[in-house]
């Protein structure tokens, strides 16, 4: 209910990465939504669209907002990612941060968010929700049988990416920062049903918006129940297999009636 000390919430601006994908749009386009001030680095900002999944008769549209800042440049130039945060008061990040690797290379993920980790260093944010997979870390005996395949096989190498930018967090040089690892199970494009499940076992589908309302939940709430751990999230859509519906966390979305 609102006016629950859970959800208290930081007054602060908000970093997108990735924020022309699929879900990092959804960051955005829900942000704005809540009034909060949004700043986002984008290789193309022309590409800046508001979200299929909660942006209903509007999808694909472009997303413009007076609270909304895009700088045009790349995550893995550090001055790109520097300029993010000038003047900007940000107080909490959420990295959606994806790409095949043939377009983006092999160690994007870890080296575009070795320089996000240092620019929050430098202008003392601490509060960053990070958006991997289910399977990565080791979560990998909670994804699908199929998903494994996948992951050790065509995927290999996008996992060994992911992996790594967890650790920059579970053991480098992220590890003072107050970050939350999320690890969704299957990504679908759908609106919002507000229902995010942490699971223990195997995990099932989620829409991106859900998981994009669960990170703003990450950096919004002050006592967020997850802040330096890795959980693995899924809705009430199932996978093909058993969907496990268990220690349930209903996520901001399910109280803005969307």
């Amino acid at each position: 209910m609102p006016g629950e000390s859970r959800h208290a919430r930081i007054d602060c601006s908000i970093a997108v990465f990735g924020a022309t994908g699929a879900t990092g749009s959804e960051a955005v386009y829900q942000a704005l939504a809540m009034g909060e001030e949004v700043t986002c680095l984008a290789r193309d900002p022309s590409k800046m669209m508001i979200p299929e999944g909660s942006g209903g008769d509007k999808k694909g549209t472009p997303l413009s907002d007076e609270k909304l800042t895009v700088f045009k440049g790349t995550v893995t130039d550090q001055a790109d990612v520097d300029k993010v945060f000038a003047g900007k008061d940000v107080k909490g990040v959420v990295v959606a941060l994806g790409g095949k690797t043939k377009d983006v290379g092999p160690t994007m993920l870890q080296d575009g968010t070795a320089n996000i980790i240092r620019a929050m260093q430098a202008n003392g944010v601490k509060r960053v929700a990070v958006i991997t997979t289910i399977g990565a870390g080791d979560s990998m005996d909670q994804a699908p049988w199929s998903f494994r395949l996948l992951m050790m096989t065509v995927m290999a190498s996008i996992m060994a990416d992911k992996n790594k930018q967890e650790e920059l967090f579970l053991n480098g040089i992220g590890s003072d920062l107050e970050y939350t690892i999320v690890r969704p199970g299957g990504l679908k494009t759908e609106p919002p049903n507000g229902i995010v499940n942490v699971i223990k076992n195997e995990a099932g589908a989620i829409s991106r918006a859900d998981v994009a309302a669960f990170c703003l939940d990450a950096v919004l709430e002050k006592n967020f129940a997850y802040v330096k751990q890795t959980p693995c999230i899924s809705s009430d859509k199932g996978s093909g297999f058993a969907s496990v519906l268990a220690d349930k966390t209903k996520s901001r979305m399910a109280n803005r009636g969307s």
